[in-house]
């Protein structure tokens, strides 16, 4: 009995059965550059339907840097007018060892959020290097860098004079900022656009210049 839940273009032929033949042809490919190829082709055929035939997160665009942002404002905004969060983080610099602790933890529970917690079926698709997620590091870097523009822009960081202190107070709003920025990220599903890889490896072919090392 044929399978008639499975998306078809207008041939009959399953999308699903054209994504398996491509992750087959993925895996024989040893060219690194025709095997890019072959998952832009992926990219597109998944696209067909509205959901994504499989209703995964696979790609990272812009504006999934900007729902990340919003994510981040959102949720963080209460923390700018605590006091607490100057108690906090002369607590964590005080013991060196917590703040680590804090961090790590921070990091240990957004990558829980966006690849475990099954908000969504998120992938970890093309990392930096070949190990690092990229939508992993966007939205520790995009909240980081909300949190110390909102804390600085509203005052809360007494102008970087002890950059020390300024850093451990952002890293407590940050700490909640991640959380934001993850929801934020995931919760619309994967975002329309093109991928913000694609859209540097076209850049780079404009100026001539390749990426050979494969970092992205």
């Amino acid at each position: 009995m044929s399978d008639t839940t499975a998306p078809r273009d207008p041939d009959g032929v399953a999308v699903e059965d054209v994504l398996n033949q491509l992750e087959e042809l993925e895996e024989t490919v040893d060219d690194e550059a025709e095997r890019e190829e072959v998952r832009r082709a992926m990219r597109l055929v998944d696209s067909l339907s509205p959901e994504g035939v499989r209703g995964t997160i696979d790609k990272f665009t812009r504006r999934d840097i900007a729902e990340a942002f919003v994510g981040a404002i959102l949720i963080s905004l209460p923390m700018l007018v605590e006091d607490g969060v100057n108690a906090i983080a002369e607590h964590l610099l005080a013991a060196p060892a917590l703040l680590v602790i804090n961090v790590s933890f921070v990091v240990i529970m957004t990558a829980g959020m966006l690849y475990y917690a099954e908000f969504r079926e998120v992938e970890v698709s093309r990392p930096l290097f070949g190990l690092i997620p990229r939508r992993l590091l966007a939205v520790l870097v995009i909240a980081f860098i909300t949190a110390a523009f909102t804390m600085t822009v509203w005052g809360r960081l007494d102008g970087w004079a002890d950059p020390v202190v300024a850093l451990g107070r952002v890293s407590v709003v940050w700490a909640v900022a991640c959380f934001g920025a993850a929801l934020g990220d995931i919760l619309p599903g994967e975002s329309s656009g093109t991928d913000i890889n694609d859209e540097i490896d076209e850049f780079g072919e404009r100026l001539g210049i390749g990426d050979e090392e494969g970092l992205f």
